[in-house]
């Protein structure tokens, strides 16, 4: 059971499009992952065609009555199961406010998982800010993917989380294990190159050596509720994706 999350503090770097399409490569290994949308924007959910009704049917409802997670596992006609989102999962920090109970409810319920099939990788998207779902995330996983979009703002993001990390470290007794990924990398540009070579600086091993490329396949499936090898699985996108995996389980970053 390795439960891996998504963040980035900064937006729009290909954060939810790498958790649906790292979930859905685990899928096609016959992996049977499981996606948790910790987003109150609840894309990940809504790309594959699972919407929570109410927020006693999303993951919301381990925070308002610590639901167990495997009753609220929804499945999808791609072939990974979800735990959806919802709108009153924006109201978490206001309810429940940060101290060490909240942030590590999502943990405490993953834990009570462990008990289920050992196998099942857990993806986690997490909404672009720290705060308590991002906590919960970050205290619940075994690994903590960053997506870097070619661009300095994503990096200082990642910078960013970087030190939230340190910051955390005393609190979790163990430093979280993180990769950084390179996302909408365009070789042509020459920005793109420069924060490439930045990330590697500032993070060394930590870098994939998978970059996602600039894809229009990429950038089209969400629109479509598809995932990338839904979509066009001969894309770049997919290809990626695919090697991402790859990379992953050979490192054991993923079990």
């Amino acid at each position: 059971m390795t439960i891996v999350a998504v963040f980035n503090q900064k937006g729009g770097v290909g954060k939810t499009t790498t958790a649906l399409n790292l979930a859905a490569a685990l899928a096609r290994r016959g992996r049977q992952p499981v996606g948790i949308d910790l987003d109150p924007q609840a894309q990940f959910g809504s790309i594959i065609g699972i919407a929570a009704h109410s927020g006693d049917d999303s993951v919301f409802s381990l925070f308002q009555r610590n639901r167990p997670l495997r009753e609220m596992i929804q499945e999808s006609a791609s072939g990974i199961s979800i735990i959806p989102s919802h709108a009153e999962l924006s109201k978490v920090d206001a309810l429940y406010g940060k101290g060490y109970n909240a942030i590590n409810k999502l943990n405490t319920g993953l834990q009570a998982e462990k008990t289920g099939d050992m196998n099942t990788p857990w993806v986690i998207d997490c909404c672009p800010m720290v705060g308590v779902l991002s906590l919960n995330a970050i205290f619940a996983c075994d690994g903590l993917i960053v997506p870097i979009s070619a661009d300095h703002l994503s990096l200082k993001g990642a910078m960013q989380i970087r030190r939230t990390l340190k910051a955390l470290e005393q609190v979790l007794k163990r430093r979280v294990n993180r990769r950084y990924l390179i996302t909408r990398f365009d070789s042509r540009r020459r920005m793109a190159r420069d924060i490439l070579l930045m990330a590697e600086t500032e993070f060394g091993a930590d870098v994939c050596r998978t970059l996602i490329s600039e894809n229009v396949s990429l950038a089209e499936s969400p629109a479509l509720n598809k995932t990338i090898f839904e979509h066009a699985p001969n894309s770049r996108g997919a290809y990626d994706y695919d090697a991402l995996l790859d990379e992953l389980l050979a490192d054991g970053f993923i079990k």
